[in-house]
């Protein structure tokens, strides 16, 4: 879990796509914070995630805090996003090789979700 969270962080200081893609499990699953149903498989995930670090890579994202228990870690977020305040946690499941099996993303207020919503449809929607 170490390796792959640190893998995490190095993706997410630069967003390198050959670096997620070796970092997502084939059997990987994304849930949303505003779309139903989890998103299952590695190519649904890896486009979410693509999308979701351009949205979030504004230059103000940053974590705060970091909490690990065995293969899981609570990532918890704060951005900037048109002005408003986003804060969430993207609570992330590791397999044993290090590789991203769960990921789900909780993000806080309403207006800030809104946000997050409008930015990852229009993305979603070019790709």
């Amino acid at each position: 879990m170490k390796l792959g969270l640190a893998a995490w962080h190095r993706y997410m200081l630069g967003s390198d796509p050959a670096l997620l893609d070796e970092l997502i499990a084939d059997d990987a699953v994304f849930h949303s914070p505003v779309v139903h149903t989890p998103q299952a498989g590695r190519e649904k995930v890896m486009l979410y995630l693509t999308a979701a670090g351009q949205v979030f890579g504004n230059g103000t994202f940053r974590y705060v805090r970091e909490l690990t228990d065995g293969p899981e870690a609570c990532l918890e977020f704060e951005c900037e996003m048109d002005g408003i305040a986003v804060n969430g946690i993207d609570l992330i499941r590791f397999d044993l090789e290090g590789r991203i099996v769960d990921f789900k993303v909780m993000v806080r207020p309403m207006k800030a979700m809104n946000k997050v919503w409008e930015l990852m449809a229009e993305r979603m929607e070019n790709t």
